[in-house]
Order: structure tokens, then C-alpha cells, then sequence
């Protein structure tokens, strides 16, 4: 069983637990931390708290270049800076690949940390991401959904639970 988190509580002991971010936040309320961006965020900041007692600054985030947003697409145009997950995309994709073309993690993060590949390599790693998917490959769930992977593990574990 958990205790509940203090400031002397011990870095390694509070990683060690699944917190709710609103405990996350409200003990960075408690202790004058920033309580902005996302879960891990505030993990991060709150386990260099407590190992450390330095308040971690925010970092601030690149300037994005709303022209490249604005721009039209094409499978020959860049990725830009600024890309997001929007109604635009996805009719473009879905205009390139067909009507079953969806968002998906993996894909998503593809084209966060692609802006220099173009649409049309875009596509093509949708593609093999789509094809790995059908093979039944699975892929690695993100720390903000710790819970998922926990259910993922116990299932893994315990297959006659099912």
C-alpha cells in the first residue's frame, strides 16, 4: 500500500507508484512547482523535487511557424514544425490512403518528430505502422497511460483471466 506523497517523502519510493495527476498537481500546489504541461511533466518535476530539492523550470517551446501550417498539402510538401492531429490531416490522409486511414499513436508520434520527411514518406510509414498492426504486432504504450499497460501486463500474466 501507497503512502500519500510529502516532501520528505523519498524520490525512489514515489516513482515506484502510479500517482493520479491530481495528487501530481496538488502537491505542486503544496510546494510551489510548476503544475503545467502533462502527467510526466509533472512526475519528472516533482521526483527532481524530492532527490533534489530544486524546482525544475519549464522550458519553453519553439516559436511554430503558423504559414507552414496554413500551407496546403501535398504528398511533396514537408512536415511542419507545428503539425497537429486536426480535421485537415485526416481528410488528407483519408483522401490519400481511403476512407479506413485513422489516427494512431504510433503514427502520431511519427509526424511530431518528422518535420523534415514529407507526406508522401508520411504515408508510407502509416502504412507500415498499419501493416504491423494487422500482424498483430504490439506496440509500446506511453507512460500517460500507465494503466493501460498495467492491464496489458496483468492480462499477459494471467491469460486464463481473460
Amino acid at each position: 500500500m501507497r503512502q500519500k506523497l510529502y516532501k520528505n517523502t523519498k524520490a525512489d519510493t514515489f516513482i515506484d507508484f502510479y500517482w493520479l495527476k491530481e495528487e501530481l498537481f496538488s502537491f505542486g500546489k503544496s510546494y510551489s512547482l510548476p503544475t503545467s504541461g502533462s502527467k510526466d511533466d509533472l512526475t519528472q518535476r516533482i521526483y527532481e523535487y524530492l532527490k533534489t530539492g530544486k524546482v525544475v523550470p519549464i522550458t519553453k517551446k519553439k516559436s511554430i511557424n503558423k504559414k507552414a501550417i496554413n500551407s496546403s498539402l501535398s504528398l511533396d510538401v514537408k512536415i511542419s514544425e507545428g503539425y497537429k492531429n486536426d480535421e485537415r490531416h485526416q481528410a488528407f490522409f483519408k483522401s490519400e490512403i481511403g476512407e479506413h486511414f485513422k489516427f494512431n499513436v504510433p503514427f502520431m508520434n511519427w509526424m511530431k518528430e518528422n518535420s523534415d520527411r514529407t507526406y508522401k514518406e508520411a504515408i508510407a510509414e502509416w502504412n507500415r505502422i498499419n501493416s504491423e498492426k494487422k500482424q498483430e504486432k504490439k506496440t509500446q504504450i506511453s507512460s500517460q497511460f500507465q494503466y493501460n499497460q498495467y492491464t496489458r501486463d496483468f492480462f499477459n500474466a494471467n491469460p486464463k483471466a481473460k
